[in-house]
């Protein structure tokens, strides 16, 4: 067991007219190496729950475990957890300040006290897995697109070897080939590093082609987890909170009304595409 949450309450500006619930009694369990995807509209409680599970927030009630341990306990070293659980918000600007690309991807294992070799060697091998040229690696973060951006966010979390990986909207304002690119690269190192990831994201097309996993959000509550296909059969309740399956899954469902014997479960465009050819081939 990588991460797991009991329920997990937070509340702000507990105690005062303007108290409000953020997350109410949340439980959950995150296996090593699986891929979760969480979604919820803005203001469900997504942002802040990941927060927690990092410890850059302390719930008002509840624990949050890593490896079996209360990361809020007496001792407990949340510098060491923050090095497993790696987290890189929505906006990369949050996370970048070198005066360089190389340099910013360097900070992380620094401060862990790695030598300068192996510090510069990490760094080198997580810009290579995100994708970014060594043309940028001299240049200002701040002079880089929005993708390249990312990718040195990413890298920079990269570069401490978490087992965990979470990413909040890493794809919000990239076009589409920017965000297929970033999405590939995630779903590459989950592959290679067995690492476990949680993607935060609005978009159901991502969620039902990467994740293994989906945790839906609603005013604080988890309302839905389980598998996307299974999630996503729940249509009508997704849509009274805001959400909906991906449109994929709407067309399907518009054919098989129309009599043709597409199976359920269809969530990508590639199901959707060898479900038809077969059904022209029989």
């Amino acid at each position: 067991m990588s991460i797991k949450a009991e329920n997990l309450t937070y509340i702000y500006g507990e105690g005062t007219a303007l108290e409000q619930y953020a997350l109410k009694d949340v439980s959950f369990e995150i296996p090593d190496g699986q891929f979760v995807g969480l979604i919820g509209h803005t203001g469900s409680g997504k942002s802040t729950l990941i927060q927690h599970l990092n410890g850059l927030l302390k719930p008002t009630r509840g624990t949050v475990y890593y490896e079996n341990e209360d990361i809020h306990g007496e001792g407990y070293d949340l510098r060491t957890l923050r090095s497993k659980v790696g987290l890189v918000f929505q906006y990369p600007e949050h996370q970048l300040f070198e005066v360089d690309v190389f340099s910013d991807v360097c900070y992380g294992p620094r401060n862990l006290g790695l030598a300068k070799e192996e510090t510069e060697e990490r760094a080198r091998q997580a810009l290579k897995q995100v994708g970014l040229k060594e043309k940028y690696w001299e240049q200002s973060p701040f002079e880089l697109s929005g993708g390249q951006k990312r990718r040195v966010a990413i890298a920079g979390v990269l570069a401490m070897e978490p087992k965990v990986l979470i990413l909040d909207e890493p794809t919000a304002g990239l076009d589409p080939r920017g965000r297929d690119e970033i999405l590939e690269e995630i779903s590459g190192l989950h592959r290679e590093r067995k690492m476990s990831i949680i993607l935060v994201s609005h978009s159901m097309e991502d969620i039902a082609r990467y994740a293994d996993r989906l945790m839906v959000m609603n005013r604080g509550e988890k309302v839905f987890d389980g598998e996307p296909k299974k999630v996503f059969e729940h249509c009508k309740e997704l849509e009274s909170i805001g959400l909906a399956a991906p449109q994929v899954t709407y067309i399907v469902h518009e054919l098989r009304e129309r009599g043709v014997p597409l199976g359920s479960g269809i969530t990508t465009i590639e199901e959707a595409r060898e479900a038809i050819l077969r059904l022209l081939e029989q």
